[in-house]
């Protein structure tokens, strides 16, 4: 007789208490009613949530200690580093990763099976639309199209992480030291052949979301600097261009002041303008130099990706991963 498989249902969190249990019985009655031939365990890990999130998982843990286990983090430790760290708890043969806001359905978890039986290591959810505002989702796909130009390698569209992580692939996520890496970045080069869900993405069940504008911004900054070296090859070369049409003007005022000394006059306008367009293109590619020396700091950094304070229904060996 063949040993059943088991899928870890990976569950990042924070301030999710009007969704985690609506979600908990979603995932348990997918096992119940469609995939009765697996075994499976949810691993909630929560990221300091300042509600009653962290109450209601100690409530599931203790309703339901054979398939639940809870991880909280010591602080707020944000949202790369829940999500890479959480997913290093799965022990199963695959992992599947939802996040706790239910905009992305569980229910999807029967087609990613069936693609991960068929031979892909990852089968990620790819958003084929949202019920977001019109406006995030122009920045949003502005967003993707920079990231399409200047990235080195294809970047994966329309993708949070929502996905079906093999056991394998979850080896080489151990084996990744960065403080805070980039999963989207990590999918594309090292799981190249990946399959897709599609599927539209709901409101977050919380209310609003925890990705303000800041965050939203940081996040692409986080996507761009892990995906590409062209933003910092591009200032060279405008500076080099910049450096050229600058000097060609000046030969060409010195020209034309020695042919007609005095009947051409020059004007400050066309040197003002010139000194504030040199001073707009420097001070954005300080802006982007810095955001790599972030990037490079962050990554460098020999500090913990997260810190658990306490862990839930784990046993000795398990609270060695």
């Amino acid at each position: 007789m063949s040993r059943r498989k088991k899928i870890c249902v990976v569950v990042p969190c924070y301030n999710e208490k009007n969704s985690i249990t609506l979600l908990y019985e979603k995932v348990r009655n997918v096992f119940k009613n469609e995939l009765v031939d697996y075994d499976y365990q949810m691993v909630f890990a929560d990221d300091y949530s300042s509600d009653d999130t962290r109450k209601i998982i100690r409530e599931i843990c203790e309703k339901d200690p054979e398939h639940v286990k809870a991880v909280f983090n010591a602080a707020n430790f944000g949202f790369s580093r829940n999500v890479f760290s959480s997913l290093q708890m799965a022990d199963g043969d695959a992992a599947f990763l939802v996040f706790g806001d239910l905009q992305d359905p569980p229910e999807l978890l029967t087609q990613f099976i069936e693609k991960w039986e068929a031979g892909k290591l990852v089968v990620i959810g790819q958003k084929s639309g949202s019920d977001e505002k019109w406006l995030m989702s122009a920045m949003r796909k502005l967003y993707y199209t920079l990231i399409g130009v200047f990235s080195d390698k294809t970047q994966i569209k329309h993708f949070n992480g929502f996905g079906l992580y093999d056991k394998k692939f979850i080896s080489i996520l151990r084996q990744i030291e960065e403080m805070q890496p980039y999963l989207k970045q990590v999918i594309a080069e090292y799981a190249t052949d990946y399959g897709t869900v599609s599927y539209k993405q709901s409101i977050s069940k919380r209310g609003k979301s925890n990705f303000n504008l800041y965050k939203n911004y940081d996040f692409a900054m986080e996507g761009i600097t892990s995906s590409t070296k062209k933003l910092m090859r591009l200032s060279t070369c405008c500076g080099v261009l910049l450096g050229i049409a600058s000097a060609a003007y000046a030969i060409s005022v010195m020209i034309k002041k020695l042919m007609y000394w005095d009947s051409y006059p020059f004007g400050m306008a066309s040197i003002t303008v010139g000194i504030f367009f040199l001073g707009a293109m420097q001070l954005f590619f300080i802006g982007i130099l810095g955001e790599y020396m972030l990037s490079i700091n962050t990554k460098t950094l020999k500090r913990p990706r997260v810190v658990i304070a306490e862990k839930i229904n784990f046993n000795d060996k398990e609270e060695e991963i």
